[in-house]
């Protein structure tokens, strides 16, 4: 099946194709043709299935049908759990948007920025995306108003309650028009999305994609046990000594991602942190010097790490363990990709052995293993 033949606009499909998007995912193949009909959906599916593209496309189309003259009053309203995931969803809205025939806006708003240019910038807006308390300080400001939402989307719903925003989100609810269409995407079918599809569901049709095993073949697993205040000397030695290129570290929190790019620029190694709180255009620029081979080293945490897809990439360092065996897994498999094979490093402090031991059971495989103590690390 092709995008053609699920009723979208000539201009959509030539901004797919403008953008390289050859054929439809299984959520998109599923979801389109049912949101372009106006029925309410449950799409459980994993982060980097495609269910972005698979409402934001519809909803344009269907935006384009109903169109209406703009004030503050918005149009469809997405609630996602992070400032990051408003970002990313926000581009893909304004990337399609070209495709309508109307002056069409759309708009991230979140916390953790000033909230007066977020206020300016609400008039005429038609795709509101919204963090939950950051769309309540709006609310109450008298920014925004819901008169007018045809549409709902909830993104990584299970997300958004694991975060707390239950109360936030049910006070939202009570501010929305009752007759609408609602979207409800989650990567898992917790209890408590279940009692969130009862409440805000009419009729849903209920589409499930299973998680892919990633493949792991292609990736030569190395991991090094280090003491905790040798791990910066250890990565830089092995980045060196190696004269390793296009390296993708990952941390656990943005604090340690800027802490690893600093010490490594100091000592002569080109490097980047990519985080949540850096700017969208900084973000973009060390993300273009990284595939492009111009920073040698890029720094993230796993809420990025979705976004960074690149087909050769040949090394991946795990700095610090994430909280989830999937989370290793889909960091590693950032490398050993289209044939190519890569090499994966993690570094593990006495502290990390047990996890590491439920990480490397969880997927099945055992990693080689190496003492750094019996490494000259100034020998660089």
């Amino acid at each position: 099946m092709s995008f053609s033949e699920l009723g979208l606009s000539n201009k959509i499909i030539a901004i797919l194709n403008n953008e390289k998007y050859l054929k439809p995912f299984p959520i998109q193949k599923q979801a389109i043709p049912q949101i372009l009909d106006g029925k309410d959906i449950l799409g459980v599916a994993p982060t980097g299935s495609g269910k972005t593209a698979a409402f934001v496309l519809p909803v344009l189309m269907n935006l384009e049908k109903n169109r209406a003259e703009k004030n503050r009053h918005i149009d469809v309203l997405v609630l996602v759990p992070t400032r990051e995931l408003a970002i990313q969803i926000n581009d893909v809205f304004q990337v399609f948007g070209r495709g309508v025939s109307f002056p069409f806006k759309s708009q991230a708003v979140y916390g953790g920025a000033s909230i007066n240019p977020q206020m300016k910038a609400l008039s005429g807006v038609n795709v509101l995306i919204a963090t939950p308390g950051r769309l309540l300080d709006l609310v109450r400001s008298n920014a925004v108003h819901f008169s007018s939402v045809s549409c709902l989307i909830l993104d990584e719903a299970d997300k958004i309650l694991n975060l707390g925003f239950k109360k936030e989100v049910d006070e939202i609810f009570k501010l929305l028009p009752i007759r609408r269409q609602n979207l409800l995407f989650s990567a898992t079918l917790s209890p408590e999305v279940q009692k969130m599809e009862k409440l805000i569901l009419s009729n849903p049709s209920v589409i499930e994609i299973k998680v892919e095993t990633e493949d792991l073949s292609l990736i030569e697993q190395t991991g090094y046990f280090v003491k905790p205040e040798k791990k910066g000397p250890l990565l830089r030695y092995l980045i060196l000594k190696e004269d390793w290129q296009q390296v993708l570290v990952f941390t656990s929190s943005t604090y340690q991602a800027d802490l690893v790019a600093d010490k490594l620029r100091k000592n002569g190694v080109e490097a980047e942190a990519m985080h949540s709180k850096k700017s969208q255009g900084k973000r973009k620029q060390a993300l273009a010097d990284f595939k492009s081979g111009a920073l040698r080293v890029l720094v993230a945490t796993d809420l990025l790490s979705r976004g960074i897809d690149i087909e050769f990439l040949p090394y991946v360092i795990n700095y610090e363990l994430p909280r989830s065996p999937k989370d290793f897994v889909h960091r590693i498999g950032r490398t050993g990709r289209a044939e190519n094979a890569g090499k994966a490093i993690t570094l593990i402090t006495e502290e990390d052995k047990h996890h590491f031991r439920v990480i490397q059971k969880k997927m099945k495989r055992w990693v080689t293993m190496i003492d750094s103590e019996n490494l000259d690390l100034n020998s660089i």
